[in-house]
């Protein structure tokens, strides 16, 4: 078993975010230890770490608590569960595009600005340089 604080460290979570998400019920049958703490077993971290990458797709709490409210009615929920993945994922990857593309865009521009310096090919005026 392990402590809030453990817990938090297993997971990357701050000890706040993780009782946040404990009291919005985003942890199912989180376990109390004698003195009334809250205590985490395996399974509770990963269901934890499951929740940091529900964030990382950027699902808002609302979101992340009907996504468990379908995990935890069953398998009849699965069909459900798979569309609200898939369009997740289908955002995440037009992220991935964008960000990408931004990338490209840094590494011409330092190409470029590697040619300006080495006089490969003349300065240009600032209102050019975008």
């Amino acid at each position: 078993m392990y402590t809030m604080k453990q817990a938090c460290e297993k997971t990357g979570l701050t000890y706040e975010t993780l009782k946040f998400y404990c009291n919005q019920g985003l942890v199912p049958n989180v376990k109390r230890d004698s003195q009334n703490r809250r205590v985490f077993d395996d399974m509770d971290i990963a269901w934890i770490n499951s929740l940091n990458c529900l964030r990382g797709c950027n699902m808002g709490i609302q979101e992340m608590r009907h996504y468990i409210d379908l995990v935890l009615a069953g398998n009849d929920t699965i069909p459900e569960r798979r569309v609200i993945l898939e369009e997740k994922q289908k955002a995440l990857r037009e992220e991935l595009a964008r960000i990408q593309a931004s990338i490209d865009y840094i590494d011409w521009k330092q190409r470029f600005y590697d040619d300006v310096e080495a006089g490969r090919i003349p300065t240009m005026a600032p209102k050019d340089d975008v």
